[in-house]
């Protein structure tokens, strides 16, 4: 799939087909096949249900999006997510799945990879109303991106990000940092380095002030050259982990630290990955705690913060459907504020620590150190 194309789930559909086939076969002109794909109110009956016809026999959509397109919806969902092969997007997105079919929804999945692309989904997604409503995951969503959604009706639900004009499913990540500081210095460790992801993401930014206010906690002042900041993948915890060893082993600009955190699982792989490479065996000499809680951190004995991460992906999809019948009178609507818009929802979870091995406190059975030399596409 090329970068940044949406892709279909559940009843997908490829042809060759185009709107100037439909448009031959119904007998109309391109900009009617245009206004009965983007459900413009602008169609006589006969004519959008000749184009419909027309689309059903040549199969340009699934039945299902023709037929709803025929009742002014399409029970298809967008999903606006970036990186979707990072296993937390990945959870993210099973849950959204697993409740898409038990809704008989299908999903459009859009990829966003570059920064651009966000706001030309935004923009499209309204105006072009192939999906009921949306689903937005980490991205930072603005105000006028979100107005764009409400003055056509369209449901957003957020996941990982918010704005207070739509509803959001979010983890207290500043109490989750916080607790795995907390584990590490009950452990003993005082000099606590933290791979952390990019500050642009809001993420981020809440794990840092957790990180410190677990030192500020236990009277311990903030350094930041115990700091680095990294994108949330493998290969950039390996490269954070470098630059604190550059720092405090080679330089020897401080003490170096005893422990270290990382802001995902992947990064911790990364950082195992790098301290490994230079002898350093973990948990012996330096304990490591990651966030999120991966398939593959039970298997590496990896302790770290879960967050649910399927469970906020099914219970955005719950909301949104909700959301849906609401507006289409099926379900009593939410009490409106005095702008005459239902109140937003606000949905906060509370991450958990899961002690393995990593750490220190829990010894292996063999009492090796965590090696995690035979995976390489993490």
């Amino acid at each position: 799939m090329k970068a940044g194309t949406p892709a279909r789930l559940k009843g997908l559909v490829v042809t060759s087909v185009t709107i100037y086939d439909i448009a031959k076969q119904a007998g109309v002109g391109l900009g009617t096949v245009s206004r009965v794909l983007n459900n413009n109110p602008h169609v006589r009956p006969e004519t959008r249900a000749r184009v419909i016809g027309a689309m059903e026999e040549l199969g340009y959509h699934p039945a299902a999006m023709a037929r709803g397109l025929a009742r002014q919806r399409s029970d298809t969902i967008g999903v606006i997510v970036p990186f979707f092969t990072r296993p937390f997007f990945v959870e993210v997105l099973k849950g959204i799945q697993d409740a898409a079919l038990g809704y008989n929804k299908d999903i459009i999945l859009y990829s966003v990879l570059q920064r651009g692309q966000k706001n030309v989904y935004f923009e499209r997604i309204p105006r072009e109303r192939k999906v009921d409503g949306a689903i937005v995951v980490t991205l930072r969503v603005h105000d006028e991106h979100v107005e764009s959604f409400i003055r056509r009706g369209m449901p957003l639900v957020l996941v990982d990000t918010e704005n207070a004009g739509a509803d959001s499913l979010v983890v207290d990540n500043m109490h989750g940092a916080e607790t795995a500081v907390r584990h590490l210095l009950s452990l003993g460790h005082r000099r606590i380095g933290f791979v952390n992801g990019l500050l642009r993401y809001r993420a981020s930014q809440e794990r840092l002030k957790g990180y410190q206010d677990g030192l500020r906690g236990a009277g311990i002042p903030y350094d930041p050259a115990l700091v680095v900041e990294t994108e949330y993948d493998r290969e950039s915890g390996r490269a954070g982990m470098g630059k604190l060893w550059e720092q405090h082993w080679e330089r020897h600009t401080g003490r170096p630290p005893t422990a270290i955190f990382a802001a995902s699982d992947v990064q911790a792989i990364g950082v195992i990955e790098f301290l490994q490479s230079k002898g350093i065996r973990v948990p012996q000499a330096v304990a490591v705690v990651g966030y999120d809680d991966i398939e593959l951190s039970k298997y590496l004995g990896i302790t770290t913060i879960r967050q649910p991460m399927y469970e906020m992906g099914r219970r955005a999809m719950e909301l949104l459907v909700n959301r849906l019948e609401e507006r289409r009178g099926s379900r009593p609507s939410s009490q409106s504020s005095p702008d005459g818009r239902p109140p937003t929802e606000r949905i906060v979870f509370t991450p958990e620590l899961v002690v393995r091995y990593s750490c220190g406190s829990r010894p292996a059975a063999n009492g090796d150190p965590i090696s995690i030399r035979l995976f390489s596409d993490v």
